[in-house]
């Protein structure tokens, strides 16, 4: 080898392995304790998964079997010109999101609403009840979202939103099953089958909601106060991993001022803008499928109920993968990319192929990819704020757009567009396109420019932060996920 070019390859070595120590040392840090040994640490960790991730998988399964139910119904008998017009409203109301940690509070009251969908006479009745539902659950999916992030590292927070997530996807996966099965119910007491299925899901939602009650657990501060949960030591343990990860455990005092100042941090709205584009195609989806493989595809009312299942398995498997591959290689952009081009791929195939069979595999592509983004998402704009207030206000941010693409996704896929819903593929395309890198679609020059400027940014700070030059997120320690 030219001496030249074998000192630049020892260079070369030398900075690679400078950094690959640089963030072994990251990590052996955070999980140096004082008090516990790794294994405690593991086990304590664990433990909290298993009350805090599982009680909000739970919350926010069933907060998604509700939000897909009028599509069951509809195929069970409940038609409707203002269908659509409910999904909208509730939608709009929704997206009225705040971010407070009683998720509990929010489903305890909408219960007796679900219910009651079960009894309605008229569509004018069903639209308000939607509006007070959309408005009640509004905060449950930003408070999740904050309330986790709260209590994990960054780089274990993806696998913890998509645990909760997956669950969600479970739940949409035998929502129509579940349908189905209400369905033959039909003529019980009375009662059309479309009716028990809001009449029993709302009493399931009535039993999850008390259980969830007792063992939802507050923030790491006060997590001793919680019942049998973590006693003081196991507590403080949980604050000083996230203060060695970020130094944002403790809040500050609450003003109005800490809350809305994120406002003017032009990141945080391209975050919300990324959750728009996202939500847009998820909601379509999991509302619509229904109608579209029995209208669209022609199957049988059963057979289109029970379809809506499997997709949804091919979305666990990437949803956990996206995860897994983003916590341990500290990234989160490219994964989003990557499971864009995935759903991509599969809209033309559902909107265009000329077999049915050739159309569902579109439906799994465009399931798994769109879903998988969700979680990968959160943890990406949960990577790159710090501050309490700050990571509050762009959980509910992220959320609220999030609630904005699910009323143009709720309108998208319309009857009369049936059997190919042209028009619905056409903008869950445009949708996706946003996630796409730059140089593939010279057209979309907005496009580039948020993309390259985001990483751009990030990658600067980055730098100018390790030579000593600028303090990113008010932390000399902190540095952003790319």
């Amino acid at each position: 080898m030219h001496p030249e070019a074998h000192e630049k390859f020892v260079a070369d070595s030398a900075n690679s392995s400078d950094e690959l120590n640089m963030e072994t040392a990251s990590n052996l840090e955070i999980d140096n304790d004082p008090i516990f040994s790794y294994q405690e640490q593991r086990s304590i960790i664990h433990r909290v998964d298993r009350r805090l991730v599982v009680t909000c998988g739970l919350l926010y399964c069933f907060s998604l079997i509700d939000r897909g139910n009028l599509g069951a119904a509809s195929i069970a008998g409940l038609v409707s010109p203002l269908q659509p017009m409910c999904i909208t409203i509730e939608r709009i109301s929704r997206s009225d999101q705040y971010s407070v940690p009683r998720m509990t509070d929010d489903l305890m009251l909408d219960v007796g609403f679900r219910y009651c969908f079960g009894f309605v006479q008229s569509w004018t009745d069903m639209l308000a009840l939607r509006i007070i539902l959309g408005v009640f659950e509004a905060g449950i999916y930003p408070s999740i979202a904050y309330l986790l992030a709260t209590w994990y590292s960054r780089y274990d927070v993806g696998k913890r939103f998509s645990s909760f997530y997956i669950l969600g996807c479970i739940a949409n996966a035998f929502a129509g099953i579940l349908a189905y099965g209400l369905m033959q119910l039909d003529g019980l007491g009375g009662e059309a089958g479309w009716r028990w299925i809001f009449i029993m899901e709302g009493i399931m939602t009535c039993v999850v909601a008390l259980v969830a009650y007792f063992s939802l657990v507050d923030f790491p501060e006060k997590a001793d106060r919680s019942w049998r949960f973590l006693n003081k030591d196991e507590r403080d343990f949980i604050i000083r991993r996230i203060t060695k990860d970020r130094d944002d455990a403790i809040p500050e005092p609450f003003t109005f001022k800490r809350f809305f100042a994120p406002a003017l941090d032009l990141k945080i709205w391209m975050f919300a803008l990324v959750s728009f584009f996202i939500i847009t195609v998820t909601t379509s989806i999991s509302v619509f499928l229904p109608i579209i493989l029995r209208n669209g595809m022609g199957f049988s009312v059963a057979a289109a109920q029970c379809l809506t299942a499997p997709p949804y398995g091919l979305a666990v498997l990437l949803i956990y993968a996206s995860a897994y591959i983003g916590d341990r290689l500290h990234s989160r952009g490219p994964i989003l990319i990557a499971n864009a081009l995935i759903a991509l791929i599969g809209l033309p195939i559902m909107g265009f192929a000329s077999s049915n069979g050739a159309r569902y595999f579109g439906v799994f592509l465009v399931t798994a990819g769109t879903n998988a983004n969700i979680p990968t998402s959160l943890a990406y704009q949960a990577n790159n704020v710090r501050g309490q207030w700050k990571r509050a206000f762009c959980s509910a941010l992220f959320v609220a757009f999030g609630g904005i693409g699910g009323i143009a996704g709720g309108t998208i896929f319309r009857a009369q567009d049936t059997p190919r819903y042209l028009p619905g593929i056409g903008a869950a395309i445009a949708s996706v396109l946003l996630l796409f890198p730059p140089n593939w679609f010279w057209c979309n020059c907005l496009v580039i420019i948020f993309v390259l400027g985001l990483s751009g940014y990030f990658i600067r700070a980055n730098r100018l932060a390790d030579k000593g030059e600028k303090i990113i997120e008010g932390s000399e320690k902190f540095r952003y996920t790319i």
